[in-house]
């Protein structure tokens, strides 16, 4: 680990507090999520020459025209995912695996699909790192889910696409709850809970977010 990381480390306990209480003030609720927040260790999720940025509320980029996500948004989908009590989770966009993380701190199993491979490793890397065993994943069109590994309790997308692809609903399981921003221009944070062959929509709260694009990128 290089000087600029440790000097991070040994003060990063602090900041994270800082954000803690931020994310609080902002409305996030979940005492469960905001403290798996002051835990994770958000600066090993990007490169040394943005990591002073990390306990910023703020999204900030990762390479590949892709996103750290706003710590904000990380705890809002989280807190919607948590309330339903899922343990198969299936996430959408694995990007930096810093939303991983906090998912595999509060669900007993963590599904991970991500379409660009240098990104996937990476985050494999970074998982390994903190040590995180209950996360399987998968180098594959996000677009797609993960349909041997189905149905789900709870899906997450950490990219925006134009309407809730079908394939994702039909792996969600009687019950279970999907949170995607949905959208082009005009973006919202959509809650979906499927009750047998219905599918219950409740729109949220507007957001931005880089599209969810099919394919991949070895």
């Amino acid at each position: 680990m290089s000087a600029q990381f440790e000097g991070i480390g040994m003060t990063s306990r602090r900041t994270r507090m800082r954000l803690v209480q931020r994310l609080r003030d902002a409305g996030i609720e979940s005492d469960a999520v905001l403290e798996v927040i002051g835990q994770v260790p958000r600066h090993i999720f990007l490169d040394e020459a943005l990591a002073h940025r990390a306990y910023e509320d703020t999204s900030l980029p990762i390479g590949h025209g892709q996103t750290l996500s706003q710590p904000y948004i990380v705890a809002r989908m989280t807190e919607l995912l948590l309330a339903h009590a899922p343990e198969r989770v299936l996430e959408l966009g694995t990007g930096s695996g810093y939303q991983t993380s906090v998912l595999a701190r509060l669900f007993p199993h963590v599904f991970s699909v991500e379409r660009i491979r240098p990104l996937q490793d990476r985050a494999r890397d970074r998982l390994r790192q903190l040590d995180i065993r209950n996360v399987l994943l998968k180098h594959a069109d996000g677009g797609m889910g993960w349909p041997d590994k189905g149905p789900f309790d709870g899906i997450i997308v950490t990219a925006a696409p134009v309407e809730v692809p079908r394939e994702l609903l039909d792996q969600l399981a009687d019950g279970g709850v999907l949170i995607a921003p949905v959208g082009e221009e005009r973006q919202v944070l959509v809650e979906v809970i499927r009750k047998g062959d219905e599918f219950q929509r409740r729109e949220l709260e507007p957001v931005h977010f880089v599209p969810l694009l099919g394919g991949v990128v070895r």
